[in-house]
């Protein structure tokens, strides 16, 4: 039996990245999945699944918009008669615009899909879960919501308040057997991070990625696709209102540039 089997699960930013990722370990662990993107990529994700024998159906839409949320939890619960988990995982970076020339619509657009996202996915998928009297929920957050220097400001903002936004929803969950629960990724190679590590190559310093963390690496999706699992699986079941770094131990310190002992 798979850690996920039999569970209905969504996965939102389903197109790529992480959430490809997810998509094809949860379903490869037994879940019944709803993958949720914008793009057409979305499609690609399902049809992987499927080759690898895998149960889920693809569903486009925006994890900012109230309408499209209710729409895809609603196809979750019509389908598979329930929903035992979802990861709001859809996000967007705003690139790095120096603060003076940042503007409220940027800093809205971003809130918009990485805070609000999160927050519309709680709210609509909290009343079958509770009814049912279990369920998961996974947010992702990022390192950049613990630390300043990982990103620009308005994502850094949104992802601080997805941390905040899961450790107040845990105890307004308190007595309803529902779990929540953060995932903070470091620098992973998704198609976000693409311009840095495209840059790092043209520049001839792609050696260097990932140099601020322990492991002197980058992170593959793969790697946090496993601790999603992790936290929407019944091992978790202690598990609760936690914001979780996966980022090869960089917010363990102080950026160190030392030699190695």
């Amino acid at each position: 039996m798979g850690r996920l089997a039999g569970k209905s699960v969504i996965i939102t930013g389903a197109g790529s990245g992480i959430g490809r990722a997810a998509s094809l370990l949860f379903t490869k662990e037994g879940a019944q999945l709803i993958a949720v993107d914008r793009t057409e990529g979305v499609n690609e994700t399902v049809e992987l699944v499927r080759k690898a024998g895998g149960t889920a159906e693809a569903v486009m839409a925006d994890a900012g918009s109230e309408d499209d949320v209710k729409g895809f939890i609603a196809k979750a619960v019509s389908a598979y008669g329930k929903l035992d988990g979802i990861w709001a995982n859809a996000g967007i970076s705003g690139g790095l615009v120096p603060l003076p020339e940042q503007t409220p619509e940027h800093w809205q657009e971003i809130l918009r899909v990485n805070l609000i996202g999160p927050f519309l996915a709680i709210k609509h998928a909290m009343p079958h879960m509770i009814k049912q009297g279990h369920g998961a929920i996974v947010c992702t957050a990022s390192v950049a919501g613990l630390k300043s220097g990982a990103s620009g400001h308005p994502y850094a903002a949104s992802k601080a308040g997805v941390i905040s936004l899961v450790q107040t929803t845990a105890y307004s969950l308190s007595g309803t057997g529902v779990r929540i629960n953060a995932v903070c990724p470091g620098l992973i190679e998704t198609g976000m991070t693409k311009p840095v590590f495209d840059n790092a190559k043209q520049r001839g310093t792609d050696h260097k990625i990932g140099q601020l963390n322990p492991l002197k690496r980058a992170g593959q999706p793969h790697e946090l696709a496993t601790m999603g699992l992790f936290l929407l699986s019944d091992e978790a079941s202690y598990v609760n209102g936690q914001a979780f770094p996966v980022d090869g131990g960089l917010t363990a310190s102080m950026p160190y540039a030392g030699k190695p002992i």
